[in-house]
Formats: structure tokens, sequence, C-alpha cells
């Protein structure tokens, strides 16, 4: 691996997004923020992200397409320590039941570490959540398992999906009520497989369309395929939701960066031009070129 910073994905530990960097050991963060500029190219090739904080022993080489960023060894560690996986029986913390809404027809069902406030739901880019219950590991994860097979709501939604859509959404009530809908069906199911451990939080739905700077920003049009050693990113930053940034560019509209495609990637600044292959949002049609 070359000697200088390389990226380790966006966060949401607050109101706002954050890229972090790596380098040996040493860690740092760069806060983003809405109107500024940023602009990147990668630097020789993409390595292994690690897992759970931990440097790939191997400084193993991964594929510029895949949003993992790991390889398959990390990949396995990663999974063998996280909650989705449904490997970790024996976490005493205290979880949170959600509700969660990313455009028309599309909402899901999930538990969050209560201790991360709501850090989950921006990371995946809800557009408007509600808590729905709180307790012990097992009695959330019951509760989700319940609530998905007597539904019908899924516990996942592609990212492609929530981009499609994320540029025409409807007016607030209508985002809400949808939520609101289905927290009346959840509800309804207590005493029908809802664990007892599970408190019920009241019904309070958040939007976040305002955080994500959806409510000021140009409907994106295209988004990035993937970098290579040398291809350069460029634009003006005008929203974020989950892990996207939607980059305003020169003539061009506004493009979606999903930053998993830049993890384990050394970047250096670039002031501007965009030169990678773009997808068409929606459409699923590649550009015919680069940008």
């Amino acid at each position: 691996m070359t000697g200088g910073w390389w990226c380790t994905g966006l966060r949401w530990p607050g109101e706002g997004p954050e890229l972090g960097w790596r380098k040996g050991v040493d860690r740092r963060v760069s806060a983003l923020a809405y109107g500024g500029g940023l602009g990147f190219r990668a630097v020789g090739e993409r390595h292994c992200v690690g897992a759970r904080g931990n440097v790939c022993p191997l400084g193993a080489a991964v594929s510029v397409r895949g949003t993992g960023g790991r390889c398959p060894e990390c990949a396995r560690l990663d999974r063998a320590h996280s909650v989705a996986a449904d490997t970790l029986l024996d976490d005493p913390r205290t979880y949170r039941v959600y509700l969660a809404w990313f455009g028309p027809g599309m909402v899901k069902v999930g538990i969050t570490a209560e201790e991360r406030g709501a850090a989950r739901l921006r990371e995946q880019g809800a557009v408007v959540f509600s808590w729905l219950g709180r307790g012990p590991l097992m009695a959330a994860r019951r509760t989700e398992e319940v609530l998905r097979a007597a539904l019908g709501v899924p516990d996942r939604i592609p990212y492609a999906r929530k981009r499609a859509v994320r540029g025409a959404l409807p007016p607030e009530p209508e985002r809400r009520a949808e939520v609101a809908e289905l927290y009346g069906r959840a509800v309804g199911l207590e005493g029908r497989g809802w664990p007892e451990s599970l408190e019920r939080l009241p019904f309070d739905a958040v939007d976040q369309v305002a955080l994500f700077g959806l409510d000021r920003s140009p409907a994106p049009a295209r988004s990035v395929v993937e970098l290579v050693g040398g291809a350069a990113v460029a634009g003006r930053l005008v929203a974020a939701a989950g892990p996207d940034l939607h980059l305003a560019v020169d003539g061009g509209g506004v493009v979606v960066l999903d930053t998993r495609l830049i993890t384990g990637w050394e970047l250096a600044a670039a002031d501007g031009g965009m030169d990678v292959p773009l997808v068409d949002i929606g459409a699923g049609g590649v550009q015919g070129g680069l940008f």
C-alpha cells in the first residue's frame, strides 16, 4: 500500500456526515458541509479496509466495484461480530426496534443499539423513521422477525431503489402517514408474538429530509459506477443520505457517489473534473463513456 491517508468510509455520528481516514494506526475524520467543494483522485490500487477497526493483516487488494471493501477473510471476521447476522446473542445492551421509510411503498423494520441513537437510521438513508420499542437484544430481534412475517415488510432495501426515488419524494404529511400506518399495524400485534420484555415506545415520526439536504437540492440523475487508479471525482456537495454523497457537477447536474466505493482507496486532492463511469439512476443504462 502507499503511504498516504486512505478512506474508511462515510459515517453519521451526529447531525452531519463525516469521512473517515486511516494511515497505519492513525485515524482522522473530515466533517462535510453542504455547499462546499469536494474533489479527490484515487491513488494506486484499492485495498481491504480490515475488520472491527483492525488493519487487514494481508493488505489484500479488493474489487473496485465492490461496496463491502473487504477481503474474504476480513469480511468473515466482520460478519462473525455482527448483530445483523445473529452472531452476537449475549450482547447486554438495550436495543431499539424502528420502522423506517425510504420512499413510497418502501418501509422496513430493523433494530439498533439504543446507545447509538439515530445514527443507524442516518447511515441507511431513512427519510422518515419512528421508534417502535426497546428492550434486550433477543426481544428486539424477535419483534423484528414477528413484524417481518406478519406485516410482510423487509429488513433490507437495496440502495439502488432508494436512490431511484430520492429525487421525487412526496410531501412531508404523506411521508409521515405511511410510517404511522405501519406503526398502527405493528402495535396491533402486541400479545401475538410480541415479547413481553420489549417496551413499546410512542409513535414519533422523525423526518430527515432537511438533515440530508434533500429539500434544497436538485434531483440526482446519475451515480458513480466505480473508481480506478488515477480517476477523479469532484463537485459541490448539495446533499447526502446514508452512504451517498450528492455532488453538483458543472454542466452535468447532480451525480451520486456511493462512498462505499471509495473505502480502501488512498485519495489525493483534485480541483475539478470527473472521469469515472456513470449510470443513469432509475434507468439502469450505463453511459457510453466517461463523464
